[in-house]
């Protein structure tokens, strides 16, 4: 472990010396993860990237990538796009990441299952903000705003979610 990285444990988040509260999937945490099964993945995961809405924020980090009108998450086990970001219009299943909530307005995106998909073995795993303290995720890690906010600003390259079981 080093600095950088974000520790999930029974009682939140550990980054950079301080505890975050965050919600986890409604599934617990999982060794065997599975499309749909609402679960957070054991494992080490890589930060590989962070979006955000520059209609609701400014750019939190120099490598942030706005959110677009049109973008779209593809969750669709039997489409090749399979786990990628992709654009609207889009015939199959996937996730809006322009949401009209704020739930999406900064995603950071870990390497879970990326870029090369397994088939069913779960679509990418988000850190966002959470709907309301303890409410759970479908496998995502969720903080309050002002957290996931200080949290992103901090993160580097090579930075790492760790969750153990």
């Amino acid at each position: 472990m080093t600095p950088n990285d974000l520790l999930l444990t029974p009682t939140g988040l550990r980054f950079r010396g301080r505890r975050f509260p965050c919600s986890i999937g409604r599934g617990g945490i999982r060794a065997d993860k599975r499309e749909g099964d609402g679960a957070t993945p054991v494992g080490t995961h890589r930060i590989v990237g962070l979006l955000y809405r520059p209609d609701r924020m400014a750019r939190p980090t120099d490598w942030a990538v706005p959110i677009r009108p049109g973008d779209l998450w593809s969750d669709d086990v039997a489409h090749e796009d399979y786990n990628l970001m992709v654009r609207a219009p889009y015939g199959y299943s996937h996730e809006v990441l322009r949401r009209a909530d704020p739930l999406y307005d900064l995603i950071i995106i870990t390497d879970w299952n990326w870029p090369y998909a397994k088939r069913g073995h779960g679509s990418c795993i988000f850190i966002h903000q959470w709907r309301r303290p303890g409410f759970p995720t479908e496998g995502c890690v969720a903080f309050r705003r002002e957290h996931l906010r200080w949290i992103a600003r901090r993160l580097t390259i090579g930075s790492r979610l760790i969750v153990r079981d």
